[in-house]
């Protein structure tokens, strides 16, 4: 058996090869490319007699490298870097690092603590592809959420009728339409009736029309302040140049969605998913996709609960023990958690009187919503071991008994 530490980079990845007693066995670095990766088919060739035997330890759980390696028949650790630079201290203390020294790094954690780490391999290309479909959905909602922010504090200097015309919803398709046909104070108020009907027709407003253009019509001749020319000119372009750069994250975003919802729908895992309190399409996806659909990923609900990162920290020296929440996690999944956490509120009876049962004990909501999602990965992670749907009875069947 052979243990590989594998530092990568943009355009090459250094290597380092030990044998079983930690010795070094071999040093290379290679290039990105496929040449490369033969390169690196090569020389674990040499030293191990099976894939199997090659055990490969890397900053990253996916990529081209990483699926080449899976391919290969090699068993891959995705090592979390902070647990990467842990490891570094224990065998440098000045602070020093390079590549190299990296690679050896990664290659003797895997040969004496790789069952502290989680292995890649395992999720079928179903699961891969809901999170790359799911990443980039929600990546083009937090982009389109901060244009929107840049266009309203624009707004709020030279343009403060169309906020009053349409609020904090910039991204909706009526406030998109009007500040096409009217970026300035000056095009705003020479809009007609007509004009503001015909540009909410277009948009695809179908009910309430008359109403609504009254009310923009009203807003936006309101009395202001008013920009210098130039400047209010300016502003305008840039309105402009942000309407249209909305416009397309959300006509990408409705094309991520459907085909995300496409490819969820196909999952195996879907039903179960599907069947538990306020998951829905879209953060279904979310959570399968970052959690994987690997059976054997997680030994216990503890260690999905650990990995998902809402699992508390415990702090505990003589007489001293503190509880506190974890920080460093998996941002993508704990937006969805908690997004799950808060929709099951209205859909869940049991999850309902938890949440209320932890404010009573003076937990503040967030507080609240975060155990209630640890509570949440637990039951999704019997459901998906049992592979059985979710029952409102048995799930909360101890929150009952403990209350009678």
């Amino acid at each position: 058996m052979i243990f590989v530490g594998v530092d990568w980079a943009e355009a090459h990845h250094d290597i380092c090869v030990l044998g079983e007693a930690g010795d070094v066995l071999a040093r290379q670095r290679i290039p990105d490319s496929l040449g490369g990766v033969r390169a690196l088919h090569e020389l674990l060739g040499g030293h191990a007699e099976e894939p199997a035997h090659v055990i490969v330890g890397i900053e990253k759980d996916r990529g081209l490298l990483v699926t080449a390696m899976l391919g290969a028949g090699y068993r891959v650790y995705a090592v979390n870097p902070m647990s990467a630079a842990r490891y570094r201290e224990r065998y440098v203390t000045s602070g020093s690092k390079s590549d190299p020294g990296d690679a050896r790094v990664l290659a003797d954690l895997v040969r004496t603590d790789r069952h502290q780490h989680r292995e890649a391999a395992g999720d079928s290309p179903g699961a891969e592809a809901l999170k790359v479909l799911a990443r980039a959905h929600q990546s083009a909602i937090w982009a389109r959420h901060r244009e929107v922010n840049v266009l309203r504090n624009a707004l709020k200097d030279y343009y403060p009728g169309a906020l009053n015309a349409f609020g904090t919803d910039l991204d909706d398709r009526d406030a998109l339409a009007i500040l096409e046909i009217a970026p300035t104070p000056v095009l705003g108020r020479q809009l007609s009736r007509a004009k503001i009907l015909a540009a909410l027709k277009r948009a695809g407003r179908e009910r309430n029309l008359e109403r609504r253009a009254s009310e923009i019509q009203s807003a936006l001749r309101e009395d202001q302040l008013a920009e210098r020319s130039q400047v209010e000119l300016a502003y305008g372009a840039t309105t402009s140049a942000h309407v249209a750069m909305i416009r397309a994250y959300n006509t990408q975003i409705a094309s991520l969605q459907e085909a995300l919802a496409k490819d969820f729908e196909q999952h195996p895992d879907t039903a179960v998913i599907r069947s538990l309190p306020g998951m829905g399409t879209i953060l279904g996806a979310r959570v399968l996709g970052e959690f994987g659909d690997d059976p054997n990923r997680y030994c216990d609900a503890q260690s999905r609960r650990n990995y998902a990162g809402t699992s508390p920290i415990t702090r505990a020296s003589g007489k001293s023990r503190v509880v506190l929440a974890r920080h460093m996690r998996n941002r993508r999944l704990a937006d969805a958690l908690d997004q799950w956490a808060f929709c099951s509120l209205t859909r869940s009876a049991g999850a309902r009187a938890y949440y209320d049962a932890l404010r009573g004990r003076g937990k503040t909501h967030r507080q609240a919503i975060r155990q209630l999602a640890n509570r949440w990965v637990g039951i999704l992670h019997a459901c998906l071991d049992q592979r059985v749907s979710y029952d409102e009875t048995i799930a909360w069947k101890h929150r009952v008994d403990l209350a009678a």
